[in-house]
């Protein structure tokens, strides 16, 4: 991004609990969770409040949202999002007038496949539909959380599945076309990866024949992981594949 593109952007973005975490800040008279802090300190609002009507607010509220729930998480956050350090901080110098965030929590690291990652980055890599390095940062970002145990759109640090929808549907509309029956979007993706290789996710030739169609195409309730209100007491989503 050349400068003055960013100097524009910085002018257009004037001021991020998961369940469980404790409560940084106060703020009129709301708790701010840590994620909910970061996404303040990265954007200047709180996450309830982005404005996201147009494509660069939006692309820019995913990256805040999926770097605070990250770094409430504690650990390395180029880890946690799914970055080298290089590429974490080439988004930052990009996107954010911060040039990093603290981690905070002191939750185990999580154990994940890199193999696993790989091939999920790999899919989302061939089906992206926006050029440069937002799209690929953006491949390896979700390839990196969709390995956390919640529906994507909450491990993502998202408000709703709504936001998941767009965001694939922006950056990799071959996948979102493909998804006509609107299938979960995880169980989606690693659908797609078994066909891939050659095998067969699915028990039955019709979806509503199913045992498992609630897994599938089930509604992705649940409460968003970057909130400004703690929510101690929430009870995690159902764990979806």
């Amino acid at each position: 991004m050349l400068s003055a593109e960013r100097d524009v952007m910085v002018r257009a973005f004037p001021e991020i609990d998961s369940g469980g975490y404790a409560s940084a800040v106060t703020e009129s008279g709301r708790s701010v969770t840590d994620a909910a802090r970061v996404y303040r300190d990265l954007t200047g609002v709180l996450p309830e409040a982005a404005n996201i009507d147009g494509d660069a607010h939006f692309d820019r509220h995913v990256l805040a949202s999926i770097l605070a729930l990250a770094s409430s998480e504690g650990g390395s956050l180029a880890a946690r999002a799914g970055l080298t350090d290089t590429e974490l901080g080439d988004l930052f110098s990009h996107w954010f007038l911060a040039r990093s965030v603290e981690s905070s929590g002191d939750h185990e690291a999580s154990v994940v496949d890199a193999d696993e990652i790989g091939i999920v980055r790999d899919l989302l890599l061939e089906n992206r539909s926006s050029e440069g390095d937002y799209g690929r940062w953006l491949a390896a970002m979700i390839a990196r959380r969709a390995m956390e145990p919640n529906h994507l759109w909450e491990d993502l640090g998202l408000r709703d599945r709504s936001e998941l929808t767009r965001l694939i549907a922006r950056h990799f509309a071959p996948l979102a076309r493909r998804n006509d029956k609107n299938m979960r979007w995880k169980r989606f993706i690693y659908r797609m990866m078994c066909e891939n290789d050659g095998f067969v996710m699915c028990s039955t030739p019709v979806c509503s024949n199913c045992a498992d169609y609630a897994l599938c195409y089930g509604a992705e309730t649940g409460t968003s992981r970057v909130t400004s209100a703690a929510q101690s007491s929430a009870t995690p989503a159902e764990q979806t594949v």
